[in-house]
Parts: structure tokens; sequence; C-alpha cells
């Protein structure tokens, strides 16, 4: 913006330029999540798609929206922001794909008490880096200063997606019975739920709290700052080949609240302790914060970041097919008859 500046606003904390430049540095992270459709670039008013629409007889378009809630807290602490875009993203397109739609395009919103065009570039990128793996373009965003409001080291930041899903194929559990298989896709930790119990549990208020080693060799603040796992590629090339019943993506809520929305009245999800391994970032939580199991199965996702549903012929095919994938997966449970939602046993 050749003639664009203001002193007096920049006066007031708000500095237009700083703007201009962030776009500019995201410019070639933005550009790597270009797919078909995707006909406008950043810096317009609004985000154009074209949607290939050939073969499908009623397109459904589903939409979600999220942000990574107070785990941001951690991006601060560590001063590292370039991959808790990624969440953003994750958070948005893991919920559209459990009615089976593929995520299209996806934009971002960051509110900051300061622009910092390095800083802003460095979140950017971990978005552009969620939206490729999640196959969907980064189409347009906003970046808002906000001085006054927040300290200008801080920020906050929020998605929203839009996926197409074909009518007949939409996952609505009606085919649902006793019998099925509840699948577990494994988590890459704690995800993007459960912050303010975690910084609770681990009085998190300083980076030195953070450089905590663990047993495994990384530190508390890497483990807990690993980004969410988008689980959209391997359930869109496993809804390819398997009938799946029910999706869901667990979230805050942990596993009473969210594996229940995928089933409908009068089946229960019967949940098999050991059926898989709890990670230990989970364990520590738990004896640390002396947590009751029930609240850490309410409150996290407990190693296990999504469930399919599937037919009791087609489990281990689906089990294999997901692994052939890059995601570990096991059965970790069945529909049984009743109306409690979920137990776990």
């Amino acid at each position: 913006m050749k003639n664009s500046f203001s002193d007096s606003y920049k006066d007031a904390g708000v500095d237009v330029t700083a703007g201009y430049e962030s776009v500019r540095l995201m410019q070639e992270d933005v550009k790597r999540t270009q797919i078909d459709g995707a006909i406008s670039g950043i810096g317009g008013f609004g985000g154009l798609f074209q949607p290939n629409l050939a073969g499908m007889k009623e397109p459904v378009l589903v939409s979600g929206t999220d942000g990574v809630g107070t785990k941001i807290k951690l991006a601060f602490l560590l001063d590292k922001h370039d991959t808790i875009g990624i969440d953003a993203v994750a958070m948005c397109v893991n919920d559209i794909i459990c009615c089976g739609a593929k995520p299209l395009f996806f934009l971002d919103y960051i509110a900051c008490g300061k622009n910092i065009p390095e800083k802003i570039a460095a979140i950017v990128k971990g978005v552009a880096e969620g939206c490729v793996q999640a196959g969907c373009a980064l189409i347009g965003g906003e970046t808002a200063e906000h001085p006054g409001l927040m300290p200008e080291d801080e920020y906050d930041l929020a998605g929203y997606c839009t996926g197409i899903v074909d009518k007949e194929k939409i996952i609505d559990g009606k085919t649902m019975k006793p019998g099925d298989i509840v699948i577990g896709l494994a988590s890459t930790g704690v995800h993007s739920n459960g912050f303010s119990l975690v910084r609770k549990i681990f009085d998190i208020n300083s980076k030195q709290t953070l450089m905590y080693q663990l047993e495994n060799g990384r530190t508390l603040g890497e483990t807990l700052l690993e980004p969410t796992k988008i689980y959209v590629k391997p359930v869109l090339k496993l809804l390819e080949q398997v009938e799946v019943k029910g999706i869901s993506h667990v979230t805050g809520g942990g596993f009473y609240e969210n594996i229940p929305r995928s089933i409908p009245d009068g089946l229960t999800a019967k949940i098999t302790k050991g059926s898989y391994e709890v990670p230990e970032i989970f364990k520590l939580m738990q004896k640390a914060g002396d947590i009751t199991e029930h609240d850490m199965y309410n409150t996290f996702n407990m190693g296990i970041g999504m469930t399919v549903i599937v037919d009791k012929d087609n489990a281990n095919k689906a089990v294999e097919l997901l692994r052939g994938e890059g995601v570990d997966a096991y059965c970790i449970g069945e529909i049984i008859a009743g109306d409690e939602g979920i137990v776990i046993v």
C-alpha cells in the first residue's frame, strides 16, 4: 500500500504498515495451501472459492469454527508461534470431517496487542501447514491490532473452515446397531483442550516450569505444545473403502461428552480400558493433579483424538487402512443397547 500510513494512528498504538509487512512475510506460506478451486489470493475483502461439484447429486456445505483456547499461553511463555496455527486448523477441520465433509477452505483471525510482523507470519506459517495437512486452501484472514485491550506480547487465534459432502453420504449414525465396533485414532498428546486444568496442575506461569524434563527425553513444554493431529486425509481415505457409521472428534469434554454425539438414542458406546496404551502425559497429569479417572476421561482425549464406528466385519480392515495412512488405530470398544451414551469399563 504505497501511500497508506498514519502517524496519528501509530501514536495511538496501531501501526498499519506492520500489517502490510505481515502480509508480505506470509505470502509464500499461503501459496503452499492453494488447491483447485481457490481463485483469489489473500488481501481482498473476501476469499473466493469455486467448488468442483462434478459427480455430486446434492452437495451440502458444512462449516466449523473454533480457537485453540488457553493452550496459547504456552506459546507465549516459550516464544514459539509456528505450530499453534496447526491447532487452529485442526479444531475446525476435525469437526467437519465427523459428518463426512471434505474441507475446502479456511480463514483465520488473529487479535494481537501489538502487530509484530515476524510473529504474525510465524503464526500464519502454522495455519498454512495445518491447511496443507488437511488439503484445504487458506483463502483469507484478519489480523487486528488491539492496543490497550491485551498486552503487547499476547494474541488470540481463531479459525473458520467450510467443507462439502454429498447429502446421501452424510454420516449421521442412522445405520448404527449393537455389535458395531468403536475404533480409536491415536492423538498426538493433549491436543487443544483442557489447558486451563493443565496449567493449574503444573502451575504453569513461567518458561522455567515448561523446561521440566520428562522420562521420554522431551520437555514438558514440548510435549504440551505438540500440535493437534489432523485426521482429515486418513478418514477421507477410510470413507472411500469402508462404511463408517459414526465419527467423533474427542475435544473439550473428553470421552463422555464427545463420543455419544455420534451415537443415536437407544445405543451406548462401551469403551474398554486397556484396549490401548494411555500416553504418559495423561498419567502424569492425573497423578500430579490428583484427578479422578472420571474427570480425566471427561476433560482430556486420553490418547484418542477421534473415534470411528464401523460394522464388526469391517473393523480389522478399517484399523489396517488407518495404520497404513500413518495413524495408530485400535479397537477400543463396541456399541451396545442402552441410553447411557457411553460407559468405560
